[in-house]
């Protein structure tokens, strides 16, 4: 098996553990994409050539797959981790425009990271806090009843803290 060109050593070291530790090439595509997000927090293109090159897959194989599901995430996540409510009653009390209001803030799209590699930015199906809609949550810490001012004072806070 051929060392990969990642980013940093530790992250080659890291990749090269997780795929050396595989014994069945077939179906392991999904798995091996788990592994590698669970230690490195994302799946990298350095890390999508790797996984092709060792199951014997082309590249776009592999990176259908890990963009055909939402829990794979293609860039590093920032410092502090957003995610909007997207489901029903966050929906229809403000979450869209609660999104909104995000992407313009931080000037990102769901699934992308600022520049400075503070904020990274997401929506998901239910936060299961349908009675506080809209909610949002930053690194794991729900919010209810947000609005796009108490989003912009969050963030406030989060920017003091660094």
């Amino acid at each position: 098996m051929k060392k990969i060109a990642a980013d940093d050593e530790a992250t080659e070291d890291i990749v090269q553990q997780i795929l050396e530790s595989i014994s069945e090439k077939e179906g392991a595509t999904i798995p091996l994409l788990q592994m590698v997000q669970s230690r490195l927090g994302y799946v990298s293109t350095d890390t999508i050539r790797a996984i092709a090159e060792a199951l014997e897959l082309s590249e776009s194989e592999v990176y259908g797959v890990a963009t055909f599901y939402a829990e794979f995430k293609l860039s590093k996540p920032g410092r502090h981790h957003i995610k909007v409510c997207m489901g029903t009653s966050c929906y229809l009390r403000g979450g869209r425009a609660l999104l909104e209001h995000m992407t313009r803030k931080l000037g990102i799209r769901p699934r992308q990271t600022t520049e400075d590699g503070e904020f990274s930015l997401e929506t998901v199906a239910c936060l299961g806090c349908c009675s506080k809609s809209p909610v949002m949550a930053v690194d794991d810490v729900i919010y209810g009843g947000i609005s796009p001012s108490l989003a912009d004072n969050i963030l406030s806070c989060l920017e003091l803290e660094s």
